[in-house]
């Protein structure tokens, strides 16, 4: 009889939930959220999840705002409740009291994310949707707020265990290709040749991680150029009419653009598993290759350069680059370029700067066409690494070092 009452109250839910669909789809947006964090049936749970998302996608501004200050105002953190609940749990602590301080503690919020996420689809949206948030509660403390419990949920859902490497080459199906056009960021992707040219020949390589729930969403992809020698400049990678070099000949790895392709996924750290998988399965693959490195763009030196009043001709560029890297510091008295930040905290250490090495119009109005390796030393990167994590420790060569300390000499002159 229990299982019969089971199916019938089945089919009967599938039926009324059915039923309520229309209802549901006039009904203000807050009422269903609010509908979904208290409702126990799985079907008319569904529909809700799958209103939510559906007519949030087709919101102007203006109603998502609102949207999303309900979400910070009414399914906030109850602090009485959870007062309350932590001085129950620490007069007597037990599973109970513990559970109970647990469910005082996390917003309803995080539990109408969760339930968003049970529909098909739903994890991409929820992305979507965190962009949104993200663009329009900067500055609104309250909505940064909220944006802390997307977060949290994310980096849960979103942590490597998840994720799936996978080459990138020109057999990829076109869907994904074209959002590797999209996408990338740092050296833009011209034509579909232009493409070809980075995915196809023996001596380039490409790699995205991909989650599950997002099959054909890129998150995160690298692009890397097998070479003879360290390179100093980007332009001649990319050339048309560059000759490709046979793969066994390659001593280094050069990872020349790292592009981070959701926006909604902002903070939630892909790029330093990302580098290091592929590094070791370059490794593995290719034991002629002995040095993995970067040649990456300097985007915050030329405002940087601009607001110190530091002019310069183009031959001392790299030097005062150098001093830049080392010594400008932004937030928390870390690197002030974002870049530097990246791979400094993934235990590489700032190998050698080259000028007139992005002549690009971005190359040069960013970083007036100066370009950096950071060397990954796979034997040394954790402990490097460590270094930056607990003391900001700048890891330099020598050369770097000299650089540097010229362009402090030349600044104390100017003074």
């Amino acid at each position: 009889m229990t299982v019969l009452s089971d199916l019938l109250a089945s089919v009967f839910e599938r039926g009324a939930g059915a039923a309520r669909r229309g209802d549901w789809s006039r009904r203000p947006l807050a009422e269903l959220a609010d509908a979904l964090v208290t409702t126990h049936g799985e079907m008319s749970g569904t529909i809700l999840a799958e209103q939510i998302l559906s007519r949030f996608a087709a919101m102007d501004d203006a109603a998502k705002l609102a949207f999303f200050r309900h979400l910070s105002d009414a399914m906030n953190v109850d602090p009485a409740a959870a007062r309350a609940a932590l001085d129950e749990y620490e007069a007597a602590p037990s599973r109970q009291s513990y559970r109970g301080f647990m469910a005082a503690a996390e917003p309803p919020r995080q539990e109408l994310i969760r339930r968003l996420n049970r529909v098909p689809g739903a994890t991409g949206a929820l992305v979507a949707m965190r962009a949104d948030l993200l663009r329009l509660g900067r500055g609104v403390p309250e909505l940064e707020a909220l944006d802390l419990d997307f977060r949290h949920l994310f980096a849960s859902w979103f942590n490597r265990g998840f994720l799936v490497l996978r080459r990138i080459t020109w057999d990829t199906p076109a869907q994904i290709l074209e959002k590797i056009i999209a996408y990338e960021a740092v050296h833009a992707i011209d034509s579909w040749d232009d493409l070809r040219r980075r995915v196809q020949p023996e001596d380039r390589r490409c790699f995205a991680f991909f989650h599950p729930a997002m099959p054909d969403e890129p998150l995160i992809f690298v692009e890397v150029a097998l070479t003879r020698g360290i390179p100093g400049a980007v332009q001649p990678l990319l050339a048309e009419t560059r000759e490709a070099l046979k793969a066994a000949n390659a001593d280094t790895a050069v990872f020349y653009s790292i592009s981070n392709c959701q926006s909604g996924l902002a903070g939630i750290s892909f790029g330093n598993s990302l580098i290091k998988q592929v590094a070791g399965d370059l490794a593995a693959e290719l034991t002629n290759l002995t040095r993995f490195v970067t040649l990456s763009p300097i985007p915050g030196f030329m405002k940087w350069a601009e607001a110190e009043g530091i002019t310069t001709n183009e031959a001392d560029l790299p030097a005062f680059a150098a001093y830049y890297l080392m010594h400008a510091k932004g937030r928390g008295d870390l690197p002030r370029d974002p870049v530097a930040r990246f791979h400094l905290g993934n235990g590489a250490i700032i190998h050698a700067l080259h000028g007139q090495a992005d002549l690009s119009q971005k190359g040069l109005a960013q970083s007036g066409g100066v370009m950096v390796n950071y060397l990954y030393d796979l034997r040394r990167t954790a402990e490097r690494h460590e270094a930056f994590a607990g003391t900001g420790a700048v890891a330099v060569t020598s050369a770097v070092k000299s650089l540097a300390a010229t362009a402090e000499t030349k600044m104390n002159k100017g003074a």
